[in-house]
């Protein structure tokens, strides 16, 4: 009885984690907030993909980006208040977070956000 009760209670316990983590993962999933922008979010990562010509902003992984503007292939982007100008391929870390240019085209920018790993 002893051992069936234990088995039961680790079962459990395992239940509660597996559902805890999974309610942390849809939260962050869900945490994106946008205008003038989309965004395709993971766990540690969101890539953003900002509308040239239109000065979008976005709130994802607890921080808030803000797109400025494009001058060919350089970037100038707001990231937790700070302003950066990136080129394609190049990463700068801000709050705890890289920030990198993923692409540039005449009507697109797509900014990538990440944690460290």
């Amino acid at each position: 009885m002893t051992n069936q009760l234990l088995t039961t209670s680790r079962t459990l316990a395992t239940a509660v984690r597996v559902g805890a983590s999974s309610a942390l993962g849809a939260a962050l999933l869900v945490g994106c907030s946008s205008e003038a922008a989309s965004t395709n979010c993971g766990l540690d990562q969101c890539t953003v993909t900002f509308n040239r010509g239109v000065e979008g902003n976005v709130n994802v992984i607890g921080v808030d980006a803000r797109f400025i503007g494009a001058n060919g292939d350089h970037v100038t982007i707001e990231v937790a208040g700070e302003r950066l100008s990136l080129t394609v391929d190049q990463a700068a870390e801000v709050a705890g977070l890289s920030v990198s240019v993923a692409s540039v085209t005449d009507t697109q920018v797509a900014v990538r956000i990440a944690r460290p790993n």
